[in-house]
C-alpha cells in the first residue's frame, strides 16, 4: 500500500533545514531545563517514592514536605537528600510521617555532607526506584495485555472524550464509547485544574466541565477499561492531561497506573494558561522522560493556534510548533511511535477552497513526520448552532482523515462549542466516524494530488513560511538573548499571545540547581534507553 506521506514531493533539503533550525531554536532551552528544577520536579520525586495523601484540608502531603525543605534548605540541591537525610536521623519511620511533622513544624532539614550526604543519596535511589520500577511493570503490563487483547485492526484510532465530573459517572459512559467504536477514552480535567499548584486526592465526583486528574481516578479509569478491552478484544487506551502546574506529578502518577496517551504540549500552558516559560519547559522535559519510560504517547496542542489565530494566515507557526515538540520530546527520550503531533481542521468554510486546504495542510504534517502517529482534531471554531451543518463538517473533517492516513482521529460532535455534547451526539458522531472510514478509508491508496497542483503548492508555501519563521527566531531577534525561542514567545509568534520569560504563574517555583544537585529520578531518567524491541505505531491502515 502506498503511503500518502509521499504524496507532496517536498525538497528534502528543505525539511532538513526546517528540523535544523529547530534544533537549533530548542537547544537553549534544554539547557536552562537541565540546569533548573521545580517545585513540581521535586513532589514528583517524593510521589515516585511513594508519598501519598492529603491532610484535613486536602493539601497533599507531598506539596507540605517540598515546602519545608524548601523553607529551611531551599530546593537548588534536590529534595531528597535532606528528606532522607532526615529519615536516616530517625526524625520519622517514614515519609508520610516526615511529612505531617514537616506540615506542624515538628521537623528540621538540613544539607548533609560526606558520608552522611552519601548515605542520604543511597537512601534517596532506592526509595524512588521503587516508582520507577512500578513505571517499568506497567509499561510491561500494557505490551502485555495488548498482546493478549489485540490492537485495533484499523488507522485511524477513534479518539473520543468522555468527563462528566463525576468518576463514577465517566466509567459506564466510557465502556459505551468503547462498545461503540471508541479506541481511546480521553477524561478532559476539570476547568482550571492546570493552575492548581496540587494535585487532588483520591476519588472525585464534582468537577467543572470535565473531571479532575487524580491517581485515584487513573487507577479507577483505567481498570474499567481493562474490563471492557478484555470484553471487545481490542486493547482501549485511556487518555489524560499532563500539563499545567503539576504536570511532572501527572505524568509520574499516570506512569505508575498504566495510562496510555497524555496531553503534553511544549508551549500550551505558556500560551493559553499564563504559565511561565521556564517554568514549563523544566516540568516539560521532566514529564516527557516519564513518558518515554512509561511507553506513553504524548498529544500535542497545536489545534489551539487556530482557535486564536487565523487558520490560513497562521497554518506556518502550527508546522513550526510541531517540529518544535518534536525536538524537545526526542531529547527527552521520546521515540517516533509516541509522538501524537497535534493539527486541525479549522479553516473558515466560507473560504474558496477551504477542503483543499486542509487536505494540503494535513498531507503536510503526515509528510514531515511519517512514523508519527499524528493526532487530527475536529472543527470547533467554526461550528455553530446548526447541528446538520456542523455533522456535515465533521464528515468532511473525518474524509480529510480517511484521505491523508492519520493516526489518532478525535471524533467531533455536531454541537460542538454550543453545549456539553449529550450522550446521543456522542453516538451520532461515531456513525458518523464509522460511515466515512468504511467507505473512504482506502483513499490512502488513492489519492494522488497532482503534480505542482494546487494541494502541494501550497504545501510547500507552509512549510517554507515555518522555515522563514524558525530562521527569523533563531537569527533575527535582537532581543533574544540566549535563549531566542523565549523571546519569540514574548513577541506573541505563538497563537497571538504574549508571554515574557519573567512573567507568568509559577515562576516563583523555579531554582536554579546547585553543583551538588541530586535528583535519583533525573539521574534515572537521564540514563534511560528505550527497551532494544520497542513497539512501534504504524501509519499504515486497513479497512475498517
Amino acid at each position: 500500500m502506498s503511503r500518502p506521506h509521499a504524496l507532496l514531493e517536498l525538497d528534502p533539503a528543505v525539511v532538513r533545514r526546517a528540523r535544523a533550525l529547530a534544533k537549533k531554536a530548542a537547544e537553549p532551552v534544554v539547557e536552562i531545563a537541565r540546569s533548573h528544577t521545580t517545585v513540581s520536579v521535586e513532589r514528583a520525586t517524593l510521589r515516585l517514592a511513594g508519598l501519598s495523601g492529603a491532610d484535613h484540608e486536602r493539601v497533599p502531603w507531598v506539596n507540605h514536605l517540598v515546602s519545608a525543605v524548601r523553607d529551611e534548605v531551599g530546593l537548588e540541591h534536590g529534595v531528597t537528600t535532606p528528606v532522607y537525610d532526615a529519615l536516616l536521623r530517625g526524625a520519622a519511620p517514614d515519609l508520610t510521617t516526615l511529612a505531617q511533622k514537616a506540615a506542624s513544624g515538628n521537623v528540621s532539614f538540613r544539607l548533609p555532607s560526606g558520608r552522611d550526604a552519601t548515605a542520604a543519596r543511597r537512601a534517596a535511589t532506592k526509595g524512588v526506584g521503587v516508582g520507577l520500577r512500578t513505571i517499568d511493570r506497567s509499561r510491561a503490563t500494557r505490551d502485555r495485555l495488548i498482546r493478549r487483547h489485540g490492537d485495533p485492526t484499523s488507522k485511524p484510532w477513534i479518539y473520543l472524550i468522555v468527563a462528566t465530573g463525576d468518576i463514577y459517572e465517566d466509567i459506564p459512559q466510557a465502556q459505551a464509547a468503547a462498545r461503540e467504536g471508541a479506541d481511546i477514552i480521553a477524561v478532559i480535567r476539570s476547568t482550571g485544574q492546570s493552575l492548581l499548584d496540587y494535585v487532588p486526592e483520591g476519588a472525585t465526583r464534582e468537577g467543572f466541565a470535565g473531571t479532575y486528574a487524580t491517581q485515584e481516578n487513573f487507577r479507577l479509569m483505567r481498570a474499567a477499561l481493562d474490563d471492557v478491552s478484555k470484553e471487545l478484544g481490542r486493547y482501549v487506551r485511556l487518555t489524560n492531561y499532563a500539563s499545567g502546574l503539576c504536570m511532572p506529578e501527572i505524568a509520574a502518577l499516570a506512569g505508575m497506573e498504566r495510562l496510555d496517551m497524555m496531553l503534553n504540549d511544549s508551549m500550551y500552558g505558556i500560551l493559553f494558561r499564563d504559565i511561565n516559560p521556564i517554568r514549563t519547559f523544566v516540568d516539560q522535559r521532566f514529564s516527557r522522560q516519564v513518558h518515554a519510560r512509561a511507553g506513553i504517547i504524548i498529544n500535542t496542542g497545536e489545534d489551539n493556534y487556530l482557535t486564536t489565530a487565523d487558520a490560513v494566515e497562521a497554518a506556518h507557526t502550527v508546522t513550526v510548533s510541531q517540529l518544535l515538540n518534536e525536538r524537545f520530546a526526542k531529547e527527552a527520550g521520546l521515540e517516533d511511535w509516541q509522538l501524537g503531533l497535534g493539527h486541525a481542521f479549522e479553516i473558515n468554510p466560507e473560504i474558496p477552497d477551504s477542503f483543499r486546504m486542509e487536505l494540503a495542510h494535513a498531507l503536510l504534517a503526515r509528510q514531515l513526520f511519517p512514523d508519527a502517529p499524528l493526532k487530527w482534531m475536529p472543527p470547533t471554531k467554526h461550528m455553530t448552532g446548526d447541528i446538520f451543518r456542523g455533522y456535515l463538517l465533521d464528515g468532511f473533517f473525518n474524509l480529510v482523515g480517511a484521505m491523508t492516513g492519520q493516526g489518532i482521529l478525535l471524533v467531533g460532535m455536531m454541537t460542538e462549542a454550543v453545549v456539553t455534547p449529550f450522550l446521543s451526539d456522542r453516538d451520532l458522531a461515531l456513525q458518523n466516524v464509522r460511515y466515512v472510514m468504511n467507505a473512504a478509508s482506502g483513499l490512502t491508496e488513492d489519492f494522488h494530488p497532482p503534480r505542482d497542483g494546487y494541494i502541494q503548492t501550497r504545501a510547500r508555501q507552509v512549510l517554507s513560511e515555518a522555515v522563514d519563521l524558525l530562521d527569523r527566531i533563531v537569527h533575527d531577534s535582537d532581543a533574544a538573548g540566549d535563549a531566542p525561542l523565549l523571546a519569540a514567545i514574548a513577541d506573541g509568534t505563538f497563537g497571538l499571545m504574549k508571554r515574557p520569560a519573567t512573567g507568568g504563574k509559577g515562576l516563583d517555583g523555579v531554582s536554579e540547581r546547585a553543583d551538588d544537585y541530586d535528583n535519583p529520578a533525573t539521574t534515572a531518567l537521564d540514563a534511560w534507553t528505550p527497551p532494544a524491541a520497542t513497539r512501534h505505531t504504524s501509519t499504515e491502515r486497513a479497512p475498517r
